[in-house]
């Protein structure tokens, strides 16, 4: 492999600082949204954050984990040393978008009022957003990183690696199964509750 930019031995930097810059821009469009009070751009942020969310994390854990796992330890390598540079801001960002974006979207559309039952469903879906966004920043992201740090090793432990991603493939799927969780609960608010 070629030298990239100056970094011996093809080495890129893990950290991507310059992609705070679009962390910084996607939060004051979420925060426009949120001050400017148009219920349609707020609505417009939350489901595009929703969507982009929903769609990577399940494109990721259904489409890329499996072939990732099925592929030599260099393409592995390979892969994970190129993606998780590009993931490292842009999920966490997406999720407290999504999230913060459709809470405020509650209150403006009332849906913090409603009585019991029907307040369930924005029970529910404050649930599922804290617990992916607990598990994305708390133990996917981390194990992530670790496992990264390790492959960027010259000789990278294969059976450490075995061990930190022995659940993460489990807490992938949980986290597949709570998008389409809530997205049932989206189109059931949306549908009327």
């Amino acid at each position: 492999m070629a030298a990239i930019e100056g970094i011996p031995g093809g080495q890129q930097s893990l950290i991507r600082w310059h992609y705070l810059w679009y962390v910084a821009a996607a939060l004051l469009v979420m925060i426009a949204a949120i001050v400017y009070g148009n219920i349609w751009f707020l609505n417009w942020v939350h489901v595009m954050s929703g969507v982009l969310w929903t769609g990577i994390d399940l494109f990721m854990g259904f489409v890329i984990g499996p072939i990732i796992r099925s592929v030599a330890v260099p393409v592995r390598k390979e892969i994970i040393t190129r993606l998780t540079p590009v993931t490292l801001f842009l999920m966490p960002t997406l999720s407290v978008i999504a999230g913060t974006a459709g809470w405020f979207l509650a209150v403006e559309l009332g849906f913090t009022e409603l009585p019991w039952p029907q307040f369930g469903w924005i029970a529910a879906a404050l649930v599922l957003v804290t617990l992916m966004t607990i598990q994305g920043l708390g133990y996917l992201l981390p194990t992530s990183l670790r496992v990264c740090f390790e492959l960027q090793k010259p000789q990278p432990d294969g059976p450490k690696i075995g061990r930190m991603m022995s659940r993460f493939y489990y807490v992938v799927a949980s986290q597949g199964v709570m998008q389409v969780a809530i997205i049932v609960v989206m189109a059931k608010l949306v549908t009327g509750v």
